[in-house]
């Protein structure tokens, strides 16, 4: 009877204990080395660390359950075992393909994704090695084996001109070409509007302003321009300036296959030398783009600004103009800066405007200046491909004179148009950037403290001022750089949201996306809702419908946004790495722009990024100091901190990884 007991109790332990092991859902995200990271579906909790032998055949993206095991790998972290796969993240992989006479398999271009997908050779389907394909996978790795798959695209030949840029697209799941539906809508809209019998009839109540001197000024390889501004100088000293933005919704009709597409999209993304549109070219670089000497329908916000730089009068009205040139950045700039004779004689009717502009223009930024709105003034890349889709140039993208007082009017409207709806208090979308967080704070302030800087304010409730500060304090310095992407990177994301929370960085209370409907859905949204109102077509049933579509709208917006950002970041890393591997042995001075366990980050010039690995610092052992960012030689006591100016030499690169490998030069 005591055995029996002794067993019960026994089984009753095992069953306890089974009971008592945690189980958590997540998102695995694959190491190329083959562990992983679990991030927990509730947000809250610390990712779980998944060793090689633990993944049990679950891939990058997937949805797993993972069982917690009772042991750590280190302060605060956990570790588990996939127990069980809920939903595959990837049905297909675009990547390289590699073949021999029996076989080929998919080197994926994503470096989230470290699975190769094996081919069988019947699957092949016209790949060749070196193309650039998409495979779909028809069977899951397991304990046995790899994943395997077919050959379902060719998205490029080996060699093709901008071939990899296209594969990058691709595996993004984004396309630069449209469904026949809404090429078919484009190509119908597009042709209103040419006729100039039409556009008398249709003017309606719009106000003509085809008679004012209305300019565009944008870069140089712009293809589209949505965006238009006039000037004047009111006896009371005022300046009434206006901006003129493309009324694209006149041709885009809500609910159909253009809308329906550019919402699924929800921004343009631009990637050097290639476009995936969210409008097709028939709309953006046609009909809805403000070409001079053209008629073109647009949304109007008249703004009498004081000496202060405040607005103290407005009108959002729908209009028509003709722009009378179409201005480029460096041209202004030029004339602006330097008082070029050639290029004022050449605009002599819109000189004058353009010099009040820039009067206007110093008043507003002295005003953003004093309300504290930071100014991250980063060196930005500036890549030049040949004909061939091969970099031949990486400089510095210029911010000049005509580039800061275009940003200054477009931020105006924006501004002006968000608090204008803010208290109308209908539907809206808003452009939210929330205040940094307190532990953000912290770390940024004892980061400070290496340089000798001291942050002013309380870390949980800190003001943008306190931070432009810091940004005045570095200018010019060695370290200026890296102080600027540290406090980049200690501030929140900027997304869209249906809620008016203010923009930390601008230091503006209200904030808003008006100025550019050709390329971002919520400006698009936001006309819509400005045409409802300004012709008295809001009743409650509109309004309730609006309040589901905003929301759907910001929330698409705001993660379309992102991932545009991700791919921008990869084709510049990847055309810089190319760049790069035409210099492999070159020496170049640069700063340290990173430190980490594994090495140090050091940035060039023309703002290319590379790493120098610990393993190649062979003149002493380097240990990581983390709160002071820096490595530290045991027996020399050599130091290698953000900020320092350092000489490299280009040692090698690895075009699939997007990776610069530098070494020290002593």
């Amino acid at each position: 009877m005591n055995k029996k007991i002794i067993k019960k109790e026994n089984l009753i332990v095992k069953k306890k204990s089974k009971k008592k092991q945690e189980v958590i859902t997540g998102i695995l995200f694959k190491h190329k080395k083959g562990f992983g990271f679990v991030t927990p579906e509730d947000g809250v909790d610390n990712d779980v660390y998944i060793s090689a032998y633990d993944i049990n055949g679950a891939m990058n993206g997937d949805k797993v359950e993972v069982a917690l095991l009772h042991k750590s790998i280190g302060h605060d972290s956990r570790e588990g075992s996939i127990s069980k796969i809920l939903n595959r993240g990837t049905v297909e992989v675009v990547g390289t393909f590699q073949n021999n006479s029996k076989y080929g398999f998919v080197v994926p271009y994503d470096r989230k994704i470290h699975d190769d997908i094996f081919i069988l050779k019947k699957d092949f389907n016209g790949a060749h090695k070196g193309d650039k394909v998409v495979a779909q996978i028809t069977k899951y790795p397991d304990i046995e084996g790899s994943a395997e798959g077919k050959v379902t695209e060719i998205i490029s030949r080996e060699g093709e001109i901008g071939g990899d840029i296209k594969a990058l697209i691709r595996s993004y799941n984004l396309f630069q070409t449209f469904p026949s539906k809404v090429n078919a809508e484009a190509k119908a809209v597009s042709k209103e509007g040419l006729d100039e019998a039409f556009v008398m009839t249709d003017i309606g109540t719009r106000r003509d302003l085809r008679n004012k001197t209305i300019i565009t000024i944008d870069g140089a390889d712009s293809k589209d321009f949505d965006d238009a501004v006039s000037i004047e100088k009111l006896g009371n000293g005022n300046y009434l300036l206006s901006v003129h933005i493309a009324d694209v919704t006149h041709y885009v009709a809500e609910g159909g296959p253009l809308d329906k597409e550019a919402l699924k999209r929800g921004t343009s993304v631009y990637l050097i030398d290639q476009v995936i549109p969210m409008l097709p070219k028939a709309l953006s670089n046609g009909i809805c783009s403000l070409n001079p000497d053209v008629d073109r329908y647009t949304l109007s916000i008249d703004m009498e600004i004081d000496e202060m730089g405040k607005v103290v009068n407005h009108d959002i009205y729908e209009s028509m103009i003709r722009s009378k040139a179409r201005m480029v950045y460096s041209d202004v700039s030029d004339m602006l800066e330097n008082e070029d004779k050639e290029l004022i004689l050449k605009y002599q009717d819109i000189y004058d405007d353009i010099l009040q502009m820039n009067i206007l223009a110093k008043r507003l930024r002295l005003k953003k200046e004093a309300r504290g709105s930071l100014d991250f003034d980063f060196d930005e890349a500036y890549i030049t491909l040949n004909d061939r889709g091969i970099p031949v140039s990486v400089d510095i993208a210029e911010r000049r004179t005509a580039n800061k007082l275009i940003e200054e009017f477009m931020l105006l409207a924006n501004e002006t148009v968000a608090e204008h709806f803010y208290w109308l208090e209908l539907p809206f979308i808003y452009r939210v950037h929330e205040k940094p967080s307190l532990d953000k704070m912290e770390e940024f302030k004892i980061f400070l403290r290496s340089f000798g800087i001291i942050l002013r304010g309380a870390s949980e409730n800190i003001h943008p001022k306190a931070l432009n500060e810091i940004l005045e304090q570095v200018k010019g310095k060695p370290y200026e750089s890296v102080v600027n992407t540290i406090m980049l990177r200690s501030m929140k994301k900027a997304f869209y949201d249906t809620e008016c929370q203010g923009h930390f960085g601008l230091s503006l209370k209200y904030y808003c996306h008006f100025t550019s409907p050709i390329r971002r859905y919520p400006d698009l949204m936001i006309h819509r809702i400005i045409k409802l109102s300004i012709n008295g077509q809001l009743d409650a049933k509109v309004i309730k419908s609006l309040k589901r579509k905003t929301k759907d709208a910001s929330e698409n917006s705001s993660a379309m946004e992102r991932q545009a950002q991700e791919l921008e970041r990869e084709v510049e890393k990847l055309k810089k790495a190319e760049y790069m591997s035409y210099h492999i042995g070159e020496t170049y001075q640069g700063i340290v722009s990173g430190v980490t366990g594994y090495g140090i980050y050091v940035e060039l010039e023309n703002t290319i990024e590379g790493m120098i690995r610990v393993e190649y610092m062979i003149d002493d052992f380097y240990d990581y100091i983390a709160s002071n960012y820096r490595l530290v030689g045991r027996h020399t006591g050599k130091i290698f901190t953000l900020g320092d100016k350092v000489k490299i030499l280009v040692q090698s690169v690895s075009l699939e990884n997007r990776e610069i490998n530098f070494t020290l030069i002593n």
